[in-house]
């Protein structure tokens, strides 16, 4: 299956809260969009890999995505080499997505910026038709792919964007996303232990962050994303 759209996470809710709304709204404009996560989150304080993967399964049912796969690297100790890599270039060659969405190039969980710099790499060395990648048992080697676009959200610390798409119409279904995870987020009646994602301040950020964003660019809501290449418009007119 095609994709036009692939968004990476290194954990099961990195998606939904750096760009759940973008993806929501792409999905809503008929484009194929698809998630991969590159671990089971099974180092989260909360919860447990198991309740993880069933929570990012009802969250992948509520943005209509077209598939969602994980990766199984090892939380928190996976690495941004050759192995890794090969095996996110056979991800990227499969769907053969035109833009690809990851994690924030730098951010308070190391596995982010590992993350960000692994999906970026992998997307450079899947263009190159001297590496040779085998998808299960097929016999003939896949077609090398290079997405057109990499672009990354913003998760913990605050980024400044360098574009900020409108989002408006479609933070609730981000919100409703992101709250799919239950264990994960703030609760008053859990008996699990506190973490920096799981207080009330965290769950109201969600939505602030996207008015203010949207703020700042003359509509209700935005999701900001940082890019790799300068991003080129046809017309000044073209600019929202």
């Amino acid at each position: 299956m095609k994709l036009d759209i692939l968004a990476i996470g290194a954990h099961p809710d990195d998606v939904e809260l750096g760009c759940a709304a973008t993806v929501a709204k792409e999905v809503a404009r008929g484009k194929k969009v698809g998630i991969v996560d590159l671990t089971r989150g099974e180092l989260g304080t909360r919860g447990s890999a198991e309740i993880r993967h069933e929570e990012a399964t009802n969250a992948a049912k509520i943005l209509e995505v077209k598939v969602r796969e994980n990766m199984n690297f090892e939380d928190g100790f996976f690495v941004n080499n050759k192995k890794h890599q090969l095996e996110l270039i056979k991800m990227i060659r499969k769907y053969q997505p035109e833009i690809v969405l990851c994690n924030a190039v730098e951010d308070r969980h190391i596995d982010h910026g590992k993350g960000s710099s692994l999906v970026s790499d992998a997307c450079f060395l899947s263009g190159l038709q001297k590496i040779e990648t085998f998808l299960d048992d097929a016999s003939k080697p896949q077609q090398a792919w290079r997405p057109k676009h990499v672009y990354h959200y913003i998760q913990w610390k605050h980024i400044e964007p360098d574009i900020v798409v409108d989002v408006t119409g479609f933070i609730q279904k981000k919100l409703d996303a992101v709250f799919a995870y239950k264990t994960q987020f703030h609760n008053s009646d859990s008996e699990e232990p506190e973490t920096p994602i799981s207080s009330k301040n965290f769950a109201d950020s969600v939505l602030y962050r996207a008015r203010d964003l949207g703020r700042l660019v003359g509509v209700e809501h935005g999701e900001g994303f940082t890019v790799e290449r300068y991003a080129a418009v046809d017309s000044l007119f073209d600019l929202k």
